[in-house]
């Protein structure tokens, strides 16, 4: 016969903890959702502000680090020069540790007029502060400009 009795039972977290983890899923919930509001609005300057100071984006995964609030800034302007409007829609978010994956949806109409429709998922690390210090894009840019 087994013996549980001096087994150590799993410790559960105290309140406090309790609250500290989802507080940081606040944090990390609000920095995901800022992001794609921003882009949704075609916001560089809030996009940029999403992110820590050196923030980077790997977008596509692949392609060189854009790292830094301006670099970012003119990142997302260079894509929305060509749309008349462009919107990411977040399809399921997963939060876990400092981070979040979210799948999503993209659509959008370019300057001549003609519909896109792309989809990809983000994966998001979130920094102490609520700001986004990294984020890996995995989506295939070459179906978007095809539709172009």
């Amino acid at each position: 016969m087994v013996s549980f009795r001096n087994r150590k039972q799993p410790q559960r977290n105290s309140r406090k903890e309790q609250m500290n983890e989802q507080f940081s899923a606040d944090k990390i919930s609000r920095a995901v959702r800022g992001y794609f509001l921003a882009i949704r609005a075609m916001d560089a300057d809030g996009f940029a502000n999403t992110f820590a100071e050196n923030g980077t984006t790997f977008d596509p995964v692949g392609s060189p680090a854009i790292t830094g609030r301006n670099a970012l800034r003119e990142f997302l302007q260079s894509i929305c020069k060509n749309f008349k409007t462009v919107s990411l829609t977040e399809d399921f978010v997963f939060v876990a540790g400092n981070g979040a994956a979210v799948k999503w949806t993209g659509h959008g109409t370019s300057t001549n007029g003609r519909e896109v429709n792309f989809e990809g998922i983000d994966v998001f690390e979130v920094n102490e502060d609520g700001k986004i210090q990294t984020v890996h894009a995995y989506w295939n840019p070459a179906e978007m400009i095809a539709q172009l």
